[in-house]
């Protein structure tokens, strides 16, 4: 079902002081729902990706701010979502500085009050990278729901078509440059709805996850004398 090899183990190479460089380019995907249990077999399914490079996974999640949406965590542990496979889709040589430099420049392409379930979400992020490392795609299965809804929006329900988490990120500088995770709501805090698996992602629960937001590349103003 779909292109790329699935993976039991991923050994994708080690960010802090490599001999080598090389390392892969890994898929892992999470069901957002039971029901894919039985969809899944027919091709069909809601789901979360995540995108594994240098030993850590990559996502984009959404909030109500105009700050950067993408974020990492331990590989297969997303918070909020159940594991499911992992499909290996490449093997690249790029340093883990210069992939952080590609990450954090993206980042500012994903911020997440953009975060939409149809038109711009986790999956199409995966996408996004998978195709600028390896000029390959995740498999379709993967984000099939999304296109089959851009074509019939107006038939879904109003919840299913934007999903936001009203919680801002604040950023903590670590030593790789990424930044730990804590949350702030304007005004004091904010009532998430824990039925809801995407606002599930940004708010884990009981410390069962580590997750680090990416800060976006800071653009520099250059001026004519």
């Amino acid at each position: 079902m779909g292109a790329g090899e699935e993976v039991s183990s991923s050994s994708s190479g080690n960010q802090n002081g490599s001999r080598s460089d090389i390392t892969n380019v890994i898929l892992n995907v999470y069901d957002l729902t039971p029901i894919n249990n039985y969809s899944y077999w027919v091709g069909f399914g809601i789901f979360h990706s995540g995108i594994e490079v240098h030993g850590k996974e990559y996502g984009f999640g959404a909030h109500d701010f105009p700050i950067s949406g993408v974020f990492k965590v331990e590989p297969k542990s997303c918070p909020g979502f159940i594991y499911r496979c992992s499909i290996l889709l490449g093997c690249i040589n790029m340093p883990f500085s210069e992939f952080r430099a590609l990450i954090e420049s993206v980042a500012s392409e994903y911020h997440g009050d953009t975060y939409h379930l149809i038109s711009k979400n986790c999956n199409h992020f995966t996408e996004d990278i998978v195709h600028r490392l390896t000029g390959k795609h995740i498999p379709g299965w993967v984000n099939r729901l999304a296109r089959i809804g851009s074509l019939c929006s107006c038939l879904l329900p109003e919840s299913l078509q934007v999903t936001t988490v009203k919680q801002l990120p604040e950023y903590h500088e670590m030593e790789d440059g990424t930044e730990t995770l804590s949350t702030a709501s304007p005004g004091g805090s904010t009532e998430i709805d824990d039925t809801d698996p995407e606002k599930q992602l940004l708010s884990p629960k009981d410390g069962n996850s580590d997750i680090s937001f990416i800060k976006e590349a800071q653009m520099c103003e250059c001026k004519v004398p």
